[in-house]
């Protein structure tokens, strides 16, 4: 078998378009997971307002808990009863540790529903649990 050696006049060159098709792929799929998580905070609650409130840093990876005036919760914008809310909680932590929970509840919601919101969270193993407010 022969083997074709390369002269000195031969240019080896570097492919540049894989890479454009690349960063173009990932420009995409960013622009859309960016997206999806903000059509999880899209529901519509009266947050609460803050006067030592600030903005973290990062809110990526995070599961979107919306609660209503009501108490009902919602995984994102989907009504879940606490058994539903708890297991979901669990399987997302067994799935991509550590969970971390972006926890929006209406000014209206009784103490009563975070408290029982802050158990579950702890019993499903959460690791930070962010509550969303306005700034004064």
């Amino acid at each position: 078998m022969k083997r074709k050696a390369i002269g000195k006049d031969e240019v080896v060159s570097f492919q540049i378009t894989p890479m454009i098709d690349m960063t173009f792929l990932l420009l995409i799929f960013f622009m859309v997971t960016s997206k999806l998580s903000k059509e999880q905070v899209k529901m519509d609650v009266n947050l609460p307002t803050a006067s030592a409130s600030r903005i973290p840093d990062d809110l990526s990876n995070r599961d979107v808990i919306n609660v209503d005036k009501d108490g009902n919760f919602y995984i994102a914008n989907t009504m879940a009863s606490p058994e539903q809310l708890k297991q979901h909680l669990e399987e997302r932590f067994k799935a991509a540790p550590p969970l971390k929970i972006y926890y929006r509840a209406d000014k209206g919601t009784p103490y009563e529903v975070t408290e029982k919101f802050m158990k579950l969270a702890a019993e499903a193993g959460a690791h930070q649990v962010l509550f969303g407010t306005y700034r004064k």
